[in-house]
């Protein structure tokens, strides 16, 4: 029999074909029913507030005789315009301790995923160990470690770092404490394994032939990490600094706790405005704004980084 050509044999039985169901309505159904207390969550806890405070942020009034929608739009530009020095300095403290974070974090996710071995889990371990403590307590104990007297400032200062970092203005004499280089040095440990673990995932995939295939090619290590390593890790980076920046530059509690007057982000005024000054609709369009900027800013970084570097 030729093995292209099928005939059918006479009085064999014939052959049905199988019928494709259309899977029924009630199925059908069964991915939005799973969705559907996720999108509940999100409706309640994410979008009912969001409308809340849009409509906060346009209000008129007082505690005392109370607020109305007004539509009063001229909220955002009289508190942009006030208070765009702390929108500044937010944006330059979240990008400096992202930074930080890249530069710390890369290194430390390179050695556990490729020459940690056996140790690889307690490494893990360690990173995720601080947040196993409030995030108060670990930013009340650099206090601690930054104080006038502790053994950090007095290596700094043997070392001449704090003349370099006083003449960049990031503190102040021979102190740290209550000075901007203090609220990047929290920032930065806080948010550290917020950038840690997603370099890590991202290393971790990366097929280890390809950096034997790199070295038959004669490739210097500098050149493989830089050809081949570093761009394979980049959904890591991307993930790794949004999830970062995006938290520090809205966090008010290292600036409070670690700096001064002059080192108040825009969330330390939010916080004021919502909690001691009672100027609720303020406090909401300072959110906004700062929601509008970090959101512009995403979206440029994601497009020149290339969306699917989120995959």
């Amino acid at each position: 029999m030729s093995t292209t050509t099928l005939t059918k044999k006479e009085g064999a039985a014939p052959v049905e074909e199988p019928v494709l169901r259309k899977p029924s309505a009630r199925k059908r159904l069964v991915p939005y029913w799973l969705l559907l207390p996720g999108i509940i969550w999100l409706l309640v806890f994410f979008a009912l507030p969001l409308v809340y405070q849009a409509s906060t942020s346009v209000q008129t009034g007082s505690l005392e005789q109370g607020f109305q929608v007004t539509w009063h739009f001229q909220t955002y530009w009289d508190a942009f315009t006030e208070y765009w020095p702390q929108f500044v300095r937010s944006l330059l403290y979240a990008g400096t301790a992202t930074l930080l974070c890249l530069l710390l974090g890369y290194p430390l996710a390179y050695l556990i995923a490729f020459k940690a071995g056996r140790w690889r889990n307690l490494l893990l371990v360690l990173v995720i160990a601080p947040f196993f403590t409030s995030f108060l307590i670990r930013t009340l104990a650099w206090k601690t470690i930054l104080a006038d007297d502790s053994l950090v400032v007095d290596v700094l200062n043997a070392l001449h770092v704090l003349d370099v970092t006083s003449w960049l203005g990031w503190t102040e004499g021979e102190r740290v404490l209550a000075t901007p280089m203090a609220v990047v040095c929290g920032l930065t440990y806080n948010f550290l394994p917020f950038m840690i673990l997603p370099l890590y995932t991202s290393l971790e995939r990366i097929d280890g032939r390809l950096h034997e295939a790199a070295q038959d090619l004669y490739a210097s290590p500098a050149t493989t990490f830089r050809k081949v390593t570093f761009p394979l890790s980049m959904p890591g980076v991307v993930s790794g600094t949004l999830l970062t920046f995006i938290p520090a530059s809205g966090d008010y509690v290292n600036a409070e706790l670690l700096g001064s007057t002059d080192t108040k982000m825009v969330g330390n005024v939010i916080q004021s405005q919502f909690l001691r000054v009672l100027d609720y609709p303020t406090a909401a369009a300072l959110s906004f704004i700062l929601m509008a900027i970090v959101l512009v800013m995403v979206t440029v970084y994601i497009r020149r980084a290339g969306t699917e570097d989120l995959v």
